[in-house]
């Protein structure tokens, strides 16, 4: 059999974390095993242990994946007036019904947070990091009285989260739309 390439390896590490973002989110870290995610990825099992020395290794670049891939455009900007327009984009399409429904294309923090907090070790200083890096996006330096960064993620993630919870559609938009309105009031204090 002949060997793979370094690009082709990227490729397929690339792939893999793709996929094992995507499942955690949707699934869970414990109800998604190695074999599900090479699956999805389109490898096989064997494979897994060319690209990664444990599942706890996947978890952490997968979760540093999913978190690259939500705050990216905030990091991006160069302005502070970009990095407002971008971080009223973040706000709006984090607090969505689309948002709530679609867990695998979304926040890791809100999708696995409930699952991370019993781990220890570098899946714990992953969650830290994007709470670092995230909230220091959404904060205002500038601004005095603006709410801080952490105050933000908290009422961002915890809306998500109760809105994932909520029996229908309806009672979905009910939360986001409370979450939404605490985030404008705590934004005027």
């Amino acid at each position: 059999m002949p060997r793979m390439s370094d690009a082709d390896k990227q490729k397929s590490h690339a792939r893999i974390i793709d996929a094992a973002a995507r499942l955690f989110r949707e699934d869970g870290i414990g109800a998604t095993s190695v074999s599900d995610v090479m699956r999805a990825a389109g490898l096989t099992h064997g494979g897994f242990y060319r690209h990664f020395t444990s599942k706890e290794d996947l978890v952490v670049a997968a979760f540093d994946k999913a978190v690259d891939d939500m705050i990216a455009a905030m990091e991006a900007t160069e302005t502070a007036s970009q990095r407002q327009d971008v971080k009223d984009d973040y706000i709006s399409r984090y607090l969505s019904l689309e948002h709530a429904n679609k867990a695998g294309n979304g926040c890791p923090l809100a999708a696995m947070g409930s699952e991370i907090f019993k781990y220890d070790g570098e899946i714990k200083d992953a969650a830290s990091r994007a709470i670092d890096r995230t909230s220091a996006l959404l904060d205002d330096p500038s601004d005095q009285q603006a709410p801080s960064g952490l105050a933000m993620i908290a009422m961002l993630v915890g809306t998500i989260t109760l809105a994932r919870l909520a029996k229908s559609e309806n009672g979905a938009l009910q939360i986001i739309d409370a979450g939404k309105s605490a985030l404008e009031q705590l934004q005027k204090d």
